[in-house]
């Protein structure tokens, strides 16, 4: 504070000290001139000190504030300051105030963010550990048996090496999602656009999952006979693994004897959207904001036993992110849940060739 005032001392000395000199030089002229009129005088000594002191007093507060004000644009980093003349600084320090309040709540936001993102760095870390871990410990168990001796056997060894390469083929596995993930987000996977049937498609994901889903006695089904085929445009392969992680996912969860229902509506007029629904689990509402996450698991013990990556549901949010549509989820804990997601509709019928086209 004492250093504050010395400082607005030093200014105000030495502005009355310019002025003083300019009134005593003004008064000397008048004195040798020995103007005879007093008023004239008087009129024209008001008018020269007036304009002088405006602008001494003008040029030496702009300078004074453009100082101050540049040290703190340096101090903080909120501009160049080299930008800055002394145009630029009027006594009006509304504009400073302005700036440096959205300066610092746009740093408060910032922090805000690397802290969030800090959280999910090391929760993302743990689970990626979690993952790997679990098949790499299993394969060097099984291997560390068969160097210690088992190997000698030719059953044991049989069916130990097939429970190693079962382990490899979920590292893989996890690998491969992690590739895609990473591909999807820089923008590096090429969409493959054509005009397909989107019935045929889920027939086809209903076909290749129907033995898991038979293992916990769930029925796959459309919610109604679709007797005519509803095209869409996309990526073919990368909307069946949709569909695929959608449906193991939905088998994962459900309960036995259940079903997952599948049904086709418009939404819009160039729009379909895809529901995929069912009487399991379902998800409580403070885990669903979290689902699309990577490697984010609503039961953390049951779900592992079931298998997966933990990958499936931030693939589909990314796949479908690429195309330029969305997902949804509606679910009630105990009843069951909806994941639906929108496709654009097909403007023609296939032919028999296929377009291709990069996003």
């Amino acid at each position: 504070m004492s250093q504050s005032l010395k400082r607005s001392y030093r200014f105000a000395l030495r502005t009355a000290l310019f002025i003083s000199v300019f009134l005593t030089v003004i008064m000397g002229v008048f004195a040798l001139l020995e103007i005879r009129s007093l008023w004239i005088s008087l009129l024209i000594f008001a008018g020269l000190c007036y304009v002088f002191s405006f602008l001494i007093i003008q040029y030496r507060v702009e300078r004074f504030i453009y100082r101050r004000i540049k040290k703190v644009y340096d101090n903080v980093s909120l501009l160049d300051s080299k930008t800055l003349s002394p145009n630029q600084i009027t006594t009006d320090m509304s504009s400073l105030t302005r700036e440096v309040k959205k300066f610092a709540e746009d740093k408060k936001l910032e922090i805000e963010t690397l802290k969030v993102r800090e959280n999910y760095r090391k929760e993302f870390m743990g689970n990626v550990s979690h993952e790997l871990k679990t098949p790499l410990f299993t394969v060097q168990g099984y291997i560390l048996t068969l160097l210690d001796g088992a190997h000698k056997d030719k059953v044991i060894r049989k069916k130990y090496l097939a429970r190693a390469n079962k382990g490899v083929e979920r590292l893989i596995y996890i690998v491969k999602d992690l590739d895609m993930i990473t591909k999807l987000e820089t923008g590096d996977l090429h969409l493959r656009y054509e005009n397909f049937d989107i019935v045929e498609l889920i027939q086809a994901s209903f076909d290749l999952l129907e033995m898991k889903a038979a293992r916990k006695n769930i029925t796959l089904i459309f919610d109604i006979d679709y007797e005519e085929p509803i095209y869409v445009r996309a990526d073919r392969e990368r909307i069946q693994q949709v569909l695929t992680n959608l449906i193991v996912n939905s088998v994962k969860y459900g309960k036995k004897g259940g079903t997952t229902e599948i049904s086709i509506e418009n939404l819009i007029k160039n729009k379909v959207i895809v529901r995929c629904t069912d009487n399991g689990e379902g998800i409580e509402s403070e885990n669903i904001p979290r689902l699309f996450e990577r490697f984010y698991r609503v039961d953390k013990s049951g779900s592992r036993k079931e298998g997966g990556s933990g990958l499936g549901l931030s693939i589909v949010k990314h796949i479908l992110e690429a195309h330029g549509e969305r997902i949804y989820v509606e679910s009630v804990f105990g009843v069951g849940s909806e994941f639906s997601f929108t496709l654009e509709k097909s403007k023609k019928i296939p032919g028999d060739s296929v377009i291709p086209e990069i996003t």
